[in-house]
């Protein structure tokens, strides 16, 4: 079976970078009916964090985050891949970008149980499409 190749809207917010910052977003997204696909926060610049967040309905992300008043950067596109787990997947998937001359940004790829894996790759915005259709063949 072939992996799906899905490229899906993503939002970044940073946040101190303290325990309890992204609960607070989390909490306040639940409670506005907001579903994720994939979220992923890591440490920059200064005592900061940035969490970027891929929605499932990117309008009820956005007007969430108006009403909670939340400093969201621009919408930027990732790749969402999934496929049945195999030996080698993110290698593979790494070469195939990489002989298109993309650079990988950043990837979290996890197996989910049951045979499957799934990831989230983030590449330079004016390569997505391409890196999608490397990532396809």
């Amino acid at each position: 079976m072939a992996d799906t190749i899905t490229i899906v809207p993503y939002f970044s917010i940073t946040v101190p970078d303290r325990t309890g910052a992204g609960v607070q977003i989390l909490g306040a997204l639940k409670e506005a009916g907001v579903s994720l696909i994939g979220m992923w926060g890591y440490p920059i610049k200064g005592k900061k964090s940035r969490i970027d967040f891929v929605p499932v309905d990117p309008k009820a992300f956005a007007k969430a985050a108006k009403q909670l008043k939340l400093e969201v950067g621009p919408k930027q596109n990732a790749i969402c891949w999934a496929g049945e787990d195999r030996h080698g997947a993110a290698a593979d998937a790494a070469s195939k970008l990489a002989a298109a001359g993309i650079n990988i940004f950043a990837a979290q790829v996890i197996c989910s149980g049951e045979g499957r894996f799934g990831g989230l790759i983030q590449v330079a915005q004016e390569d997505v499409k391409k890196a999608a259709k490397a990532l396809a063949k």
